[in-house]
């Protein structure tokens, strides 16, 4: 047996801000309970539900010295999906009505957990042989690993994987305050180890100690050994290639299924999309009152509206867009300046655009099933998991070459007759008009090559399985 302990910040169904969440709540499930046994710890914050409250145990606590004096470590447990969950317990630092606040706040509390998770262990008697860091949150884990627990025979041994979901975000604060803190030595403040310019870095901290590091696409991680994509970190992951691969992230097949979906007014599989879609399209059409037509070639989009998803490029080409017959159904929430982008459009042509500034995962789904497109000239791309939703549900995506886009996104191909979406290299706002022009006239003057696009996209297999298998490699390769 394979004991594999996975640390997070966050976790679908307790708690969740991005992508990240969705990763350490599915992945566990997909691995063979005869052969591994995973479990997840992550803290226990305020904000969550009470339902999940009250299904948690208690399981232990104990004193633990951080930070100048001794801190309450609580422990509770359970059980959800077949797999064990642990959450970690401290009122003062995991009250609050969000998971991340003050910057520096968040640090030492990150702090404490990453060292809190190490000292409950053997309290607990779970002995891992590889504890999977997922991003800067849990970056300490790998170097207290090799720092304090390194005594006696529990910890010896222990391997450790490091998750890069985003590099953009490092945990990085100034040296001084970093090193009394974290309680580590002078030792760990050179470049070569914690330091980057004149601050401490969690996340490079794990990138230099954990034993292998993953990221979330194969091109991302290629990316991210140059500086454009590196952060500063470019170096460091070109040193570390050897020990650095990319796997791509998959969705939840059970959640994102169009056959069963109960959030869509008319369900439907990869062989009567085309009709049932037109149904989801009219539906959708009605219940946001912009104009009704079967063959308006309507685009989606679901996002954060931030500077990252391409958002400059599609403000700079509003205008053109809407001088065609293209509909844009927005939903989001985002920078004010998009928001009141998309507000004003939406405004000036309400036949047009649909601006939905807020979140609901209900419209998201319905917007999934409804539209013939969907936009995503992201900037860059860890792995993205939209474009999956949408080429789930047939939707085309319409996206930038970059990290995941790039992986997941086969550009269609006329002469050939393959493809599943539409894709342009350079950020550029001229280039993604001209390849949505292009996806525009496939839809209207070649409905045929469009509809089996549709077919290969549905059919494609994205699902958390086939990401579950190149990890499974993975920790058996660590483990040996």
């Amino acid at each position: 047996m394979k004991n594999i302990l996975y640390a997070s910040s966050e976790v679908v169904p307790f708690i969740k801000t991005g992508g990240l969440a969705d990763v350490v709540g599915s992945l566990p499930k997909c691995f063979d309970k005869s052969q591994y046994d995973i479990r997840v710890i992550l803290p226990k914050y305020e904000c969550m539900a009470q339902k999940w409250k009250d299904m948690m145990q208690y399981k232990t606590h104990f004193y633990m010295d951080f930070n100048g004096r001794s801190r309450y470590v609580g422990v509770l447990e359970m059980e959800y999906d077949g797999v064990h969950f642990y959450f970690i317990d401290n009122e003062e630092y995991f009250s609050g009505p969000k998971p991340y606040t003050d910057w520096h706040w968040d640090i030492e509390k990150f702090m404490y957990f990453d060292r809190a998770v190490l000292s409950a262990l053997p309290v607990i008697e779970f002995r891992p042989d590889i504890i999977h860091c997922h991003d800067w949150q849990t970056g300490l884990i790998p170097v207290y690993l090799n720092d304090s627990f390194q005594g006696g025979d529990f910890f010896r041994g222990i391997k450790t994987v490091m998750t890069i979901h985003n590099l953009k975000f490092q945990g990085n604060d100034n040296s001084e305050v970093f090193k009394r803190i974290s309680g580590l030595s002078n030792y760990y403040f050179t470049y070569d180890k914690l330091l980057m310019g004149p601050d401490g870095n969690m996340l490079k901290g794990g990138l230099v100690y954990a034993d292998a590091i993953t990221t979330v696409s194969d091109s991302y991680a290629e990316e991210i050994k140059t500086p454009f994509y590196g952060e500063g970190l470019d170096g460091l992951m070109r040193a570390r290639s050897h020990d650095l691969r990319g796997i791509v992230n998959g969705i939840d097949y059970v959640d994102f299924n169009p056959e069963t979906d109960s959030n869509i007014p008319f369900t439907y599989n990869a062989s009567n999309a085309i009709e049932k879609k037109l149904e989801n399209k009219r539906a959708l059409q009605a219940e946001l009152g912009i104009g009704s037509g079967d063959n308006r070639f309507m685009i989606g989009i679901v996002s954060r509206l931030t500077d990252q998803k391409g958002f400059d490029l599609i403000s700079y080409m509003m205008d053109n867009l809407c001088q065609r017959d293209i509909q844009l159904v927005v939903l989001g929430t985002g920078d004010q300046k998009y928001e009141d982008m998309f507000r004003w459009f939406a405004g000036k042509y309400p036949d047009k655009v649909s601006a939905n500034i807020y979140y609901s995962e209900a419209m998201s789904h319905k917007i999934y099933a409804a539209c013939d497109a969907f936009l995503m000239p992201s900037l860059f791309e860890p792995c993205g998991l939209s474009q999956l939703m949408s080429l789930r549900y047939g939707t085309l995506p319409i996206v930038r070459e970059t990290g995941g886009l790039k992986d997941t996104v086969q550009p269609y191909n006329q002469f050939e007759g393959t493809g599943t979406g539409f894709s342009f290299t350079h950020y550029n706002a001229h280039d993604m008009f001209n390849t949505v022009m292009f996806a525009h006239s496939v839809y209207v003057s070649d409905r045929d090559s469009w509809n089996k696009m549709v077919y290969r996209a549905m059919t494609k297999d994205f699902s958390w399985q086939a990401s579950a298998e190149k990890y499974k490699e993975m920790y058996d390769w660590l483990i040996g």
